[in-house]
């Protein structure tokens, strides 16, 4: 059969309804939000903001954020109208399979372990970072070799090994205890945030924002408007959480009504979140501070003279980092559950615990996968090769928007996106543009991570499809 065969809108639909051995739907919308806002408020506000601004936009940081959160919002509305017309696990893979056959589908699967499990080993090497500066604090010191990965100097970051294995064996337990623990990591982290905001405010220096676009070095993505554009791509990485809300559709108590909300709301509250941060942020010390510090957010806070509450920031995001891995490991189980569940993965990664009623040996999987790449890769590398994956994948949502809109016209659809074809050509347009702002580095590494990918479709998955 076809590589390109697709999977009909009706048969998804009779996949969402809930079995005695399917995921449950123990979600609401307030948590499907909060649960976004989980995701995105992580390492991408904390550590990578630091890298951006000292690397690449300087105080112009907060237009890469404004840059990034433009490409999302395009995105986002087109994962909202998908996520309400097939409310099943699975995010953008199966939104694919709907749209643009399984070939793409499988592309799409595989680039999302990019994304989400990559993504869970980028926050477990920044929270060991600020691990490491909480215990200093307490003139507790840990071994270098064992806090930092080789090409850093070290041996192995046990500390981010540790947290990964530990949430993985969490969410084994049941997606409704892990969503109630996320909804109060959340409601610390997002009160840490306003009260760096608020108490930042007034020891914000006015030179340091001078000049707020550092002009460029004469390097492509070195300040100036390319570095502007080069940090959204880097920082494209902070906004990975709103879509790991699609993965848990099948898990939500209204998905039709609930997506589109958890989806937008919480893109809504973080970047407005985002913009102010950053802006304190770089106000507070010139972003030149920023160079090759893991804890760009506790170096900035220290000018305050708030000592107490630089502890407390500390925990708060370490906190917060806890909820980010937490959902995106959540995400990756989801995505690989539903790939099974269609034939391309074996039956392995689908397989349901009779108790918890979750994919508990895909958990055990990427506890094994994400703790290697915690251990052993450098921050800096794994964001790049996140943000590239999540580019592609949103590129490709937004394309099967307008691909949906023309095969299925009459589908029923709670939410619809405005203005197509315009609003996912712009979206596509835009993730295609902060893509070309990344090194070839990155480039090289996602077409070797698909060629990966494509064999073993053509070895596996196209056999053992349940379409074929």
């Amino acid at each position: 059969m076809s590589i390109w065969r697709v999977k009909k809108l009706d048969s998804l639909i009779q996949e969402s309804i809930e079995t005695e051995n399917s995921l449950k739907r123990t979600l609401s919308a307030g948590a499907l939000v909060a649960l976004g806002v989980g995701a995105i408020i992580g390492a991408g506000l904390f550590s990578l903001t630091g890298i951006a601004a000292a690397e690449h936009a300087g105080p112009a940081v907060t237009l890469s954020f404004v840059l990034a959160a433009l490409a999302c919002a395009f995105a986002g509305l087109c994962y909202a109208e998908f996520a309400s017309m097939i409310p099943v696990a699975g995010s953008a893979y199966t939104y694919s399979y709907a749209t643009m056959g399984e070939f793409i589908a499988w592309i799409i699967g595989w680039d999302l372990v990019l994304e989400y499990a990559l993504a869970a080993a980028t926050v477990s090497v920044s929270w060991s970072a600020y691990l490491n500066e909480l215990l200093n604090s307490f003139n507790i010191h840990l071994p270098f070799e064992f806090i930092n990965s080789p090409s850093d100097g070290g041996y192995v970051n046990l500390p981010a090994i540790l947290i990964v294995c530990l949430l993985s064996l969490f969410l084994l337990r049941g997606t409704k205890e892990s969503a109630i623990v996320n909804n109060i990591l959340v409601v610390i982290k997002v009160a840490v945030v306003i009260l760096f905001i608020v108490l930042g405010w007034k020891f914000m220096t006015p030179a340091n924002h001078e000049p707020f676009i550092p002009a460029n070095t004469g390097v492509r993505g070195e300040f100036g408007w390319s570095g502007i554009a080069a940090g959204a791509a880097l920082l494209f990485f902070a906004f990975v959480g709103f879509d790991a809300v699609s993965t848990a559709a099948q898990e939500a108590k209204n998905p039709q009504k609930g997506m589109p909300i958890g989806i937008l709301g919480s893109l809504v509250v973080c970047t407005l979140l985002y913009v102010l941060f950053s802006y304190v942020m770089t106000g507070l010390v010139p972003f030149t501070t920023f160079k090759d510090d893991a804890s760009p957010a506790i170096t900035a806070f220290r000018v305050t003279g708030y000592s107490w509450i630089q502890t407390m920031l500390n925990i708060a995001i370490l906190a917060g980092y806890t909820s980010v891995i937490l959902v995106m490991l959540l995400g990756q189980s989801r995505v690989f559950y539903s790939m099974s569940n269609d034939g391309l993965l074996p039956k392995f990664f689908s397989d349901i615990h009779p108790k918890f009623k979750t994919p508990w040996k895909t958990n055990i999987f990427f506890l094994i996968f994400v703790s290697l790449f915690a251990g052993f890769v450098p921050i800096k590398e794994l964001g790049h090769m996140v943000s590239i994956g999540t580019l592609f994948a949103f590129t490709l949502v937004c394309i099967g928007i307008i691909i949906m809109r023309k095969r299925l016209p009459d589908a029923t659809r709670k939410f619809k996106v405005p203005f197509v074809p315009l609003i996912p050509i712009l979206g596509a347009l835009v993730c295609v543009f902060l893509m070309s702002s990344l090194d070839i580095q990155s480039w090289l590494r996602l077409a070797i991570w698909l060629a990966l990918g494509i064999i073993i479709y053509f070895m596996y998955g196209k056999k053992h499809s349940k379409l074929n």
